[in-house]
C-alpha cells in the first residue's frame, strides 16, 4: 500500500496525508494546463500515425459514419495518415511553444 506524508512547515516530522492531496496540483485546472495538455495528445498521436498509421488510423473508428469512413480511408492510406501525423505533431509543438510564451506576459 502507498502512503504519501506532507512535510510540516516547522520541519517536525511529516504526518499521513490523504493520497488525494499530493495530486491536487496535478490536476488541470487552469486553461493553460489544458492547452498544454490537449498539445501533448496532439504530439503523441501524431507520433503513434508515424509509427503505425493503420493502426493509429482504426483506434479513432468510432463515431458517425461519415468519420468512420473518413477513417477506414486513412487506414488504408498510410503515407497520408503519416502526412496528417506530422502536422499533428508540429502543430502540439507549436501550440505548447506559443503557450509558453504567452504564460511569460
Amino acid at each position: 500500500m502507498l502512503r504519501f506524508y506532507a512535510a510540516k512547515d516547522d520541519g517536525s516530522q511529516a504526518t499521513l496525508a490523504a493520497p488525494l492531496s499530493s495530486y491536487k496540483s496535478m490536476l488541470i485546472t487552469t486553461p493553460n494546463r489544458a492547452k498544454h495538455f490537449a498539445a501533448m495528445v496532439l504530439i503523441g498521436d501524431g507520433i503513434m500515425a508515424l509509427v503505425h498509421p493503420e493502426k493509429d488510423a482504426r483506434a479513432w473508428k468510432t463515431g458517425p459514419k461519415p468519420w468512420r469512413d473518413l477513417m477506414h480511408g486513412l487506414s488504408k492510406r498510410p503515407m497520408l495518415t503519416r502526412a496528417i501525423g506530422l502536422a499533428q505533431i508540429a502543430g502540439g509543438i507549436w501550440w505548447a511553444l506559443k503557450q509558453e510564451d504567452s504564460s511569460e506576459d
